[in-house]
């Protein structure tokens, strides 16, 4: 039977009842996003509130974090309420579209890890194929509901596969949203990237291009990925 929870440095987050469970991609979002300046964030299709809690963490900004699917907010009620940070964090049950309809709050950061098969054969759990389908939130609700929701100066900060990252800045860049940052993530020194951390702004300016490796060979970091998430990761 699969580990109910997984427990990183100042937190443990339980995912048995949410759909997606804690893996790489969330947490490399949650590491890395830019949180410089921001005292309000919001995580988008939050889960099992990993990312908030994460955030919570690195920064003393006010978190408000949504997802439509009912068990996922209770599960990340659940982690926040026993974790350091729960006077910071909201947990609100609202899709990003009606969320964005009725707030009158604006955003330093959004952060995001969404549903990105566009196209792909639908999972068997209807919770586990709302988390990795972009159905329930498509590339231009992201885009709109972001406007609606970030400060002039604020940050959008999502992680995307491939095709499905490159396909959102040529969507976000029509649409005002400018990339800042992209970086390509790669698995290990022989495999191609597949996932790309992009990071968007009002602002129009050069968008810093990078490259990241996860591991330098099974179950060993490379030095650049182990600075981002020691401050999470037991052992490191």
């Amino acid at each position: 039977m699969p580990n109910p929870y997984f427990r990183f440095k100042q937190f443990a987050i339980y995912h048995d009842k949410c759909a997606m469970k804690v893996g790489v991609d969330g947490v490399t979002l949650g590491a890395w996003a830019d949180i410089a300046g921001a005292k309000s964030i919001l995580d988008v299709g939050c889960g099992s509130g990993l990312i908030a809690l994460m955030l919570a963490q690195r920064s003393a900004a006010k978190i408000t974090a949504i997802d439509i699917d009912e068990q996922s907010i209770v599960q990340a009620e659940e982690n926040v309420k026993n974790s350091p940070w729960r006077d910071r964090i909201s947990i609100l049950h609202h899709s990003f579209q009606d969320f964005a309809a009725i707030t009158s709050e604006s955003f330093d950061l959004i952060v995001s890890n969404p549903p990105f098969f566009v196209n792909s054969l639908k999972t068997p759990s209807q919770a586990r194929t709302t988390a990795r389908h972009n159905d329930s939130l498509s590339h231009a609700d992201i885009i709109q509901n972001a406007k609606k929701c970030m400060k002039k100066s604020g940050r959008l900060c999502l992680i995307l596969p491939i095709l499905e990252g490159n396909q959102f800045v040529d969507s976000a860049e029509k649409e005002g949203l400018f990339c800042s940052k992209k970086i390509s993530l790669f698995p290990n020194p022989t495999k191609p990237a597949k996932r790309f951390l992009l990071e968007f702004r009002f602002e129009q300016a050069a968008c810093e291009e990078s490259d990241l490796t996860i591991e330098k060979e099974r179950n060993v970091y490379t030095a650049e990925y182990e600075d981002i998430v020691k401050d999470f990761y037991l052992y490191l």
